[in-house]
């Protein structure tokens, strides 16, 4: 196999025929490689800033979520506490500050029925048919297929009913006996499941089975749906579930246990209602700093840097990008757009301003304590950033107005977010200058290769045309030594 043809140094002409290759190539490549680092790089740039971006808006987002908490509540005007462990206790906006006395009788139950015992057990077979469960004068029906078994029912039953908050199991006995116990989320007197439609299965649930049911007794398993019963200050309660609201203005009291008994006599629990100032302040330094870190790495993806001159040239990944402009006053936008409504409208009133020259949020604590002092103060605070409902909150707003950012908008065609538009072109882009450079390097390469074969036929020309010369140089001085000798 021939060796393929290699720049160097020309044998005939004694150019640096590599050299000469080297530079034409690399001046014909120099414009578009230029081109295309540049793009690679600002393209880059742009995708690390999109992913940034992305970042900064997801944990804002987040820590909107977490200050509007329903569970663990951030913005809770007040705080309510209880001294034992019977009920613990929650505050909207409209409590009021106080301490009551609750004693816990009764916890609301949920209806838990058995069907008759099969000899069977689990196996055992079950007609085909509709189960009819009724409860609160509402029929849920379940299918039971020909060649239908206990079992087979119980998993039909979970799968038709278990978004309904109805569950079936099989309990088997030391006899190997099994019945089929259907039981429902639903608390409360008058919650009671009954059966009915498939022989065998038939179950009222309003007649409690006792402690020893005989093998063909059917019924309520322990006892019937109750309610929950409490007295608060003496006055006494009932629920149907074990979350009481509106029992207690702005109070929400979740019960865990009946009261305890000291000396035959029930133990109240104290549930204590107070301003929660301090938290308040606390969760609006939080609301602040989640502000304040969002728009900092916005402006520092959006803003040129100085270069070693200190000229503002070095660009970050936004610069001259309208959508950082467009999310921020999405986002400003929400601190002064009107809310829930209430004597507390604006962020200004709490002390919460916007530094003119940087844009971020500032707390001024003395402003917030002067304000806090005025009765019912709390509970607008907590109203101003929760709402009245699931999104008219200033924190739900602050986290929708990103939303377009991060989530498809509804009923968008492309079913992305704007800024996954945005990495879908710039991945698009990267693929385009992958494509670009290889291109070149292929152009590269052939040219080098034709270049150097043309420069290399050129060179053995020169070498033939060389070695001609030298042939007729040599003749006419042989026959010049020739004639020299007669």
């Amino acid at each position: 196999m021939a060796s393929p043809i290699l720049p160097g140094s020309g044998l005939g002409s004694g150019l640096d025929i590599g050299a000469i290759v080297t530079a034409l190539v690399n001046a014909d490549k120099a414009p578009k490689q230029t081109q295309i680092d540049t793009a690679t790089k600002v393209n880059t740039l742009k995708i690390s800033g999109v992913g940034s971006l992305k970042s900064a808006l997801t944990a804002f987002q987040t820590a909107m979520t977490d200050l509007g908490s329903k569970t663990n509540p951030a913005f809770s005007g007040f705080t309510a506490t209880s001294n034992n462990a019977t009920l613990s206790a929650t505050s909207d906006s409209t409590a009021v500050a106080g301490s009551y006395n609750v004693v816990v009788s009764q916890l609301a139950t949920g209806s838990k029925i058995a069907s008759a015992s099969f000899a069977g057990g689990a196996a055992s077979a079950i007609p085909s048919g509709t189960l009819k469960i009724s409860q609160n004068g509402t029929d849920y029906n379940v299918d039971i297929p020909a060649n239908a078994t206990l079992q087979t029912t119980r998993d039909a039953i979970n799968k038709a009913q278990g978004a309904n908050g109805i569950s079936a199991n099989i309990v088997t006995d030391s006899s190997g006996s099994s019945r089929l116990v259907i039981s429902s989320s639903k608390t409360g007197a008058g919650s009671d499941l009954s059966v009915s439609g498939i022989a065998g299965l038939e179950i009222d649930g309003t007649q409690p089975m006792g402690t020893s049911p005989a093998a063909g007794a059917s019924g309520a398993v322990n006892d019937i749906a109750k309610n929950a019963k409490l007295t608060i200050d003496g006055l006494e309660v009932t629920s149907k579930n074990n979350t009481v609201t509106g029992a207690i203005s702005g109070l929400t009291l979740n019960l865990t246990t009946v009261s305890p008994l000291s000396g035959g006599v029930a133990t109240p629990t104290v549930v204590s209602v107070d301003a929660n100032t301090k938290g308040l302040q606390t969760s609006i330094q939080s609301f602040v700093d989640a502000y304040n870190k969002l728009k900092t790495t916005i402006d520092t993806l959006s803003k040129a840097t100085p270069d070693a001159d200190g000229k503002l040239t070095v660009q970050a990944a936004f610069t001259g990008d309208a959508m950082p402009r467009s999310l921020i006053a999405d986002i400003r936008g929400q601190l002064t757009a009107e809310g829930a409504g209430g004597p507390l409208a604006v962020l200004s009133q709490l002390g919460v301003m916007t530094d003119r020259n940087t844009g971020n949020l500032t707390f001024d604590t003395n402003a917030f304590t002067k304000t806090m002092a005025q009765p019912g103060m709390t509970g607008q605070v907590q109203q101003l950033f929760t709402g009245t409902n699931d999104t008219n909150g200033l924190l739900a707003r602050m986290s929708k107005a990103v939303d377009s950012y991060l989530k498809p908008p509804a009923g968008s065609i492309t079913g992305t977010s704007l800024l996954d538009q945005r990495m879908a072109i710039l991945t698009k882009n990267t693929r385009n200058l992958t494509d670009q450079q290889a291109a070149l390097d292929l152009r590269v390469d052939n040219l080098t290769k034709t270049l150097t074969a043309k420069y290399n036929a050129m060179d053995l020309l020169v070498g033939q045309m060389k070695a001609t010369a030298n042939n007729i140089t040599s003749f006419f001085s042989s026959l010049n030594a020739q004639q020299s000798a007669k």
